[in-house]
């Protein structure tokens, strides 16, 4: 399924790539750091930053985007996204940015054109509450974490 999305360059993103799929079937569309060519953002062990993409986007009413870590970047540095999956709703007008923390035990530094993260557009379930006394059994039940176990089998 293919949807169109509305795209704006800011400014510092200009010469930039669009987010784009980097294979045939991957599900997200990589975002690169538009910060500055003359200033890298460096992150040390344990800091976060949030890194600006240089792109507005217009979701259609019925999706939303999720920003997630790059799976290469969190084995290899232990950069990943603070608030994955960041959500971006369909109403959203202002800069996609992404939350980095370098959660490995080197300094990690964001150039330009850096592929930082991905974005999965997904559609959106809206629910309507119906309040009610009782629920429905589950074999489960009210088992919360960790209540079906470890081990496979």
């Amino acid at each position: 399924m293919t949807i169109d999305v509305r795209i704006m360059r800011l400014p510092h993103s200009q010469g930039l790539p669009l987010p784009a799929y980097q294979s045939a079937l991957a599900a997200g569309l990589d975002l690169v750091a538009a910060v500055a060519a003359e200033a890298p953002v460096m992150l040390a062990p344990g800091a976060r930053a949030l890194i600006p993409t240089g792109i507005v986007i217009a979701l259609p009413p019925g999706s939303e985007a999720q920003v997630r870590p790059r799976s290469g970047l969190a084995v290899k540095h232990g950069l990943t996204v603070l608030n994955a999956p960041g959500t971006i709703d369909a109403d959203y007008r202002g800069e996609v940015a992404v939350i980095l923390v370098n959660l490995g035990h080197e300094p990690f530094t964001v150039s330009r054109g850096a592929r930082i993260a991905q974005m999965i557009v997904a559609p959106v379930t809206a629910v309507t509450w119906q309040e009610t006394d009782s629920l429905p059994d589950t074999a489960r039940g009210a088992g919360g974490f960790g209540s079906t176990g470890v081990t496979g089998g």
